[in-house]
């Protein structure tokens, strides 16, 4: 084992470059993690999440970002996947210019509206609106594939074909090109008059421009002659320019890339269903206590310091503390905890949660937007909103991606007709290269596994701050462990009773406790604890004193009782069992009457019964764990030894916290840590990855990067599990985005690809890279 004495040298407490950006970015973020347009004071700006109309794929996302980018003091992050952008502005900027801006960039933009404490599935922003969008697209959907699919058999089966099929399959096609296809019209001309192409441009362009082909071909050309047949054909070859007509690739691209919209937006929904769900866990009302008298309230009502009434079965309906009643509490929607956890008078309950037990009277400590609820939604949908590295590459590629194709679409029919002479051989080949290249799965790559995989997070209790985490969790080989709280519970217990020959153990106990009792020191109530558990009731105790530095005494029963260090001379069995307690880190409490050492006692700070398999889970994941703590070095390798940590780091006072995280990563580490307490949120911060436990202080939770809700360290190797498997959908993803667009644009360039069968794949492309992403929901 190794054991390391923190010294807080000065050298370590210099500025590490590699460190000062990292602590900086959180340290800003941890100021501006407030309400949407709440100003932060140390930068003077303001902070304002809009909703973006308009969006139909990554191009328009980049778009609205560069737009406001430009924007004097703006910084803003277009999430296409949740159709919002997180922008924060300075004090020259209003949130009306923002809107503006985005209007004027062809979309609409809107102030989300006030958060409700416990909103109604069927309201707001998450309810209504998401819902109506693709039963609209799924009607859009339906007559297009309805009114499509007689097109697609009539031209690919030649044994269908009647005489005059051809203006059946007109007729047919007419609506769907003008009606279905409408949305994709109007986002193109909508972007061509502000100089822009998207998506929509390559599907309108594309369809418009068989459309158009077609009709020349059968008011103008030979096409519209009774016994015309057709085939259909998988390559481009030579063929008839007058006399073909490609209603079918009109049509049945979309009808195609409608249903890919729609499977899309229903994926979409599903993968930001973790997110409502977690904001409809809430109670809806609550019975509050007024004047004696229950009232039956809604939940916005609630005032801190109010006290209501939660009955077994009823959702306790906003964050409080225990002031009557005994109870079993589950909190298993936050914590993903499955065991319901026994709750009192003075302890703690988050809203949400259920009451399984007794009949409770709670007093609200935090209501609406402050409760842990509401908190854990804001740091879920902060995340998704966020953008990985990784992603950013991917939307400054589709910002170009779109031109590029139109000019390779260009090249592509001019190349075919020099060589081939062909008209419609070139055209098909150009129509194919436009309808291919729509870049919809690198715009969904990033945003739909982030949307599944915090929300997942969520349900099982881990909260990840944001995307560049991710790349963190990947590269992290050294876990620090901060002792008290997290690989312990943090308080004293106590462990153990030896007594002197022909003592009694009970009657020990009974009056040690009885004395301690009257003690506020935390090892003075772990022996009162204790006792009252062992041995029952405790009887008073008389006359009590302290002993500065030394222990207490008092009168118990008509007997002079002592605790502490206040005997100098032990029985030889006594003596052995202190010097035992304290080779093994624990305090030893000498208790004895009437002048002679009776007993000693062990007390211990607990270590948590998951500590030691969390460690295995972690060495398992390629890290080392480190256990790091202010307390004496015996103290923390007994620990250590206990759980199986070999490294310790031991005696470092609070503000050298910092010193040891850097140094570790001085020495080339990649440094995640663990910790619960406000003196560990500076070393949180600066760590590369910082695990704040969700038991602990609010300083702790805003400086790390991921919140384990649960305070069970086992959650930080599911949280770097989770983590990596997210980043690994996202790279999966992208490589397939990528890798499908670099491989398909040289096949329909070269005439390899009918134009509907690009369709299909582009389609396809996007609905594998959504459902690859909701693969994560399966993560246990």
């Amino acid at each position: 084992m190794t054991s390391t004495t923190g010294t807080g040298t000065g050298a370590e407490t210099a500025a590490d470059p590699a460190t000062e950006p990292t602590a900086r970015t959180r340290t800003e973020r941890a100021a501006t993690a407030t309400a949407p347009g709440a100003v932060n004071a140390a930068g003077g700006t303001s902070e304002v999440e809009l909703l973006i109309g308009g969006m139909t794929c990554a191009s328009c996302a980049a778009r609205v970002e560069k737009k406001l980018n430009r924007m004097d003091g703006v910084s803003a992050t277009v999430n296409y996947a949740t159709e919002k952008a997180k922008v924060s502005y300075g004090a020259d900027v209003q949130v009306a210019d923002l809107i503006a801006t985005v209007v004027r960039t062809g979309y609409t933009a809107e102030e989300p509206p006030p958060p409700e404490p416990a909103p109604d599935a069927s309201e707001g922003p998450e309810g209504a609106a998401p819902a109506a969008e693709p039963d609209a697209l799924r009607h859009r959907l339906l007559v297009s594939a309805a009114l499509a699919a007689p097109v697609v058999l009539l031209s690919m089966v030649p044994a269908l074909q009647f005489d005059n099929w051809q203006w059946l399959a007109l007729t047919l096609a007419a609506p769907v090109v003008v009606w279905g296809g409408w949305p994709f019209h109007r986002a193109a001309w909508t972007n061509a008059r502000h100089r822009a192409a998207t998506m929509d441009t390559l599907v309108s362009v594309g369809t418009l421009a068989a459309f158009g082909w077609s009709l020349w071909a059968l008011f103008f050309g030979h096409a519209g002659m009774t016994g015309m047949h057709e085939e259909f054909r998988f390559p481009v070859d030579r063929m008839d320019g007058a006399s073909t007509i490609y209603l079918e690739v009109a049509a049945g691209v979309v009808a195609l890339i409608l249903l890919g919209r729609y499977l899309e937006a229903r994926s979409k929904r599903r993968a930001g269903a973790a997110l409502r769900a977690l904001m409809e866990l809430g109670a809806k009302d609550v019975a509050v206590l007024r004047d004696g008298r229950e009232v039956r309230l809604p939940v916005a009502s609630l005032a801190v310091g109010d006290r209501f009434v939660v009955r077994p079965g009823e959702k306790i309906a906003t964050d409080g503390t225990v002031v009557e009643g005994v109870s079993a509490v589950d909190a298993s929607m936050l914590t993903g905890e499955s065991v319901p956890v026994d709750v009192g008078p003075g302890d703690q309950v988050a809203g949400a949660t259920v009451n399984a037990g007794g009949l409770l009277v709670v007093e609200a400590a935090r209501v609406g937007a402050d409760t842990q609820l509401a908190r854990m939604a804001r740091l879920v949908e902060d995340a998704q909103n966020g953008k990985a590295a990784v992603q950013r590459l991917a939307d400054r590629i589709s910002a170009v991606f779109v031109p590029v194709v139109i000019l390779i679409a260009l090249g592509t029919f001019g190349v075919w007709l020099g060589v081939t002479g062909d008209t419609a051989a070139a055209f098909t080949a150009a129509v194919a290269v436009l309808i291919i290249a729509c870049p919809c799965a690198l715009g969904l790559a990033t945003p739909t596994a982030l949307m599944v995989g915090t929300g997942r997070g969520a349900q099982l209790g881990i909260l990840i701050k944001g995307p560049e985490v991710l790349e963190s969790t990947r590269r992290v080989d050294t876990v620090v462990l901060d002792k008290t709280g997290t690989v312990t519970t943090g308080r004293m217990t106590l462990q153990e009773v030896h007594v002197a020959d022909g003592e009694d153990e009970s009657e020990v106990l009974r009056l040690a406790g009885a004395l301690e009792h009257a003690s506020e020191h935390p090892v003075a109530r772990a022996i009162a604890a204790g006792a009252e558990e062992r041995v029952g009731a405790l009887p008073p105790a008389e006359r009590f004193e302290n002993v500065p530095g030394r222990g207490v005494r008092g009168r118990v029963e008509g007997r002079e009782v002592a605790a502490g260090r206040l005997y100098d001379t032990l029985p030889g069995e006594l003596a052995e069992a202190r010097s035992r307690a304290e080779r093994e880190g624990r305090t030893a409490v000498v208790v004895g009457w009437d002048g002679r050492a009776r007993g000693v006692l062990a007390v211990a700070d607990t270590i948590r019964e998951t500590s030691a398999e969390a460690v295995r889970e972690l060495r398992a994941l390629g890290l080392t764990p480190v256990l790091l703590t202010g307390d004496n070095r015996t103290v923390a390798e007994a620990v250590a030894r206990a759980v199986g940590i070999d490294e310790v780091i031991a005696e470092v006072l609070p503000e050298d916290k910092v010193d040891v995280v850097r140094r570790l990563r001085r020495e080339g580490r990649t440094v995640a840590m663990v910790g619960d307490g406000v003196n560990d949120a500076a070393a949180l911060a600066t760590a590369d990855l910082g695990l704040a436990m969700g038991t602990g202080t609010d300083a702790a939770i805003e400086a790390g990067d991921l919140t384990l809700v649960r305070g069970d360290l086992r959650v930080a190797a599911d949280a770097i599990r989770l983590s990596r498997r997210t980043l690994a959908t996202i790279k999966g993803n992208l490589v397939w985005a990528f890798g499908y667009n670099v491989a398909a644009l040289p096949l329909a360039a070269a005439g390899l690809l009918n134009p509907m069968i690009a369709g299909a794949a582009m389609a396809f492309s996007s609905v594998f890279v959504v459902t690859n992403s909701l693969r994560l929901r399966r993560f246990r």
